[in-house]
């Protein structure tokens, strides 16, 4: 496969990548509503994009990557009902509601710096772009897709249904979605059972409200990210990407709102979503019991972990499946990643230390690059890719024990692949470097962060037996921690 395919979610077909104006790439992925702490299967959804974000750079494209923070609308309903998410944490918590933001944002940020996962170009708020969201439920309800009730503002689907399709991406028949919602039993103010909120009407004592030409109100959840995308990606763009559970119906809706504002027939040439993580086989949620936290991993600190995981461990683990299949996170796996993992730093370690062959070479290091391009070329197919490395680890281990002839070219050609596909494509960072002193480097100090500050969450809740462990893994590495008035900090020896 001579250049990059992409499994399109809307197509339901693999597809060469062409973007619309090369060499310039547009890429919107959905971020986190912050309202609680990161979990695991968050982590799977941006570490799929970054990977994809990191092979499109790698191939020469430039990205405009941009990754929305949700910090109001995002209901705890499915259908528009429930309270707001972060106001409903605000009010528990007794905080401002931009607060409670700031504070999962910050942790937000600090998660994607300790599993490496690069930075946006472009993060955007929802409270940043209210404005924007008016004009264009404006321009709907112009259109004729939307109506206004008592200050609140839907989309309606069975309208735009009559001129547009829908439900396209999700594979839903619009017939079949109308056949098997509820009638509504005259309270809701919505013509429709499938209708959706573009703006909500909200009562004094809702926390986060705006001025509209509505009245006083917020704007909806599906709404902001057809926003912030087409503001700064243009009506139409390259790539969509998100997890597998926004499909339907955020992703449909998204569809809908951008062709009914826009006009265009199609305002994303390639979706991409990304799978689920299930545990032993189950689902990963809070529900379950069996969601992880960074911090549990790292620590160890969960009834059904067997020990704690460095963070590139555990991103070498989420690497060795299709981020379109599902995977199943155990202890069996995690360690058999670590093992991986270190035999891949190895292999990196000795091929500094090989002295060219003085006869001809035995390894095709030129095909060894290919396979690896033609892994990433497949849909990003980092499972193959990491087999490939693998077989370029037998050649430099077989160069050192003398079975295999490179030469002084080869050596230097090997080294530029495993730093291409392993370090930049792959982002997994050298664990050794991230622990040096000095510092150890911007992933080293955020990791550090991280943890004291888990330890100090940990403390106000009395959890003592998590802050315990969080001092003693660190003490473990050489970090001592100190407790202060001012807060904890902490230092090395």
């Amino acid at each position: 496969m001579d250049a990059l395919h992409i499994a399109n979610s809307l197509t339901r077909q693999k597809e060469r990548f062409e973007p619309l104006n090369p060499p310039f790439v547009g890429m919107y992925v959905c971020g986190p509503t912050v309202y609680s702490n990161v979990h695991l299967g968050n982590v799977r959804t941006f570490l799929t994009f970054d990977i994809v974000y990191r092979y499109l750079q790698h191939l020469g494209f430039k990205v405009r990557y941009v990754r929305n923070i949700t910090d109001v609308g995002h209901l705890t309903g499915d259908t528009d009902d429930g309270e707001d998410k972060i106001g409903k944490k605000a009010r528990l918590e007794n905080l401002e509601p931009m607060e409670v933001v700031q504070q999962y944002t910050n942790d937000f940020h600090d998660v994607m710096n300790v599993f490496n996962i690069l930075r946006p170009s472009i993060e955007p708020t929802a409270t940043g772009h209210i404005v924007e969201q008016i004009e264009a439920i404006k321009q709907i309800v112009d259109n004729g897709y939307a109506y206004e009730v008592n200050g609140s503002v839907y989309f309606s689907v069975r309208t735009f249904s009559e001129d547009h399709p829908y439900g396209e991406l999700s594979g839903r028949k619009i017939d079949e979605l109308l056949n098997s919602t509820r009638e509504l039993d005259g309270q809701s103010e919505k013509r429709d059972p499938l209708d959706f909120a573009l703006w909500k009407a909200a009562d004094t004592s809702h926390l986060m409200q705006w001025p509209s030409p509505w009245g006083m109100g917020f704007p909806g959840w599906h709404l902001e990210c057809s926003v912030m995308s087409t503001k700064y990606l243009g009506e139409t763009f390259d790539i969509h990407g998100g997890g597998m559970d926004l499909k339907f119906p955020h992703h449909e809706c998204e569809i809908a709102q951008n062709v009914a504002c826009n006009g265009e027939s199609q305002p994303v040439k390639y979706w991409m979503h990304g799978n689920m993580l299930t545990v032993n086989g189950r689902k990963m949620a809070k529900s379950e019991g069996n969601g992880f936290t960074p911090e549990e991993l790292i620590t160890g600190n969960h009834k059904l972990l067997e020990q704690g995981y460095s963070p590139m461990t555990v991103r070498f683990f989420m690497l060795m499946g299709h981020y379109a299949s599902t995977l199943d996170f155990s202890n069996e796996a995690l360690q058999a990643a670590e093992k991986g993992l270190a035999k891949l730093e190895k292999a990196v370690e000795t091929l500094a230390t090989l002295e060219p062959s003085t006869g001809d070479a035995t390894y095709d290091v030129q095909a060894f690059a290919a396979k690896c391009s033609a892994a990433m070329n497949d849909d990003f197919n980092t499972p193959i890719l990491i087999a490939t490395l693998f077989d370029g680890v037998k050649a430099v281990n077989g160069a050192a024990a003398g079975r295999v002839a490179l030469s002084a070219e080869d050596i230097a050609s090997l080294q530029g692949t495993f730093q291409a596909f392993l370090r930049d494509v792959l982002g997994l960072a050298s664990e050794a470097s991230q622990t040096q002193s000095e510092g150890g480097g911007d992933d080293a100090g955020a990791l550090l962060d991280l943890l004291v500050d888990m330890r100090t969450d940990a403390k106000t809740n009395k959890d003592w037996g998590t802050a315990d462990k969080i001092r003693d893994v660190l003490a473990a590495q050489g970090i001592t921690i100190q407790d202060g008035k001012d807060g904890s900090s902490w230092s090395r020896g």
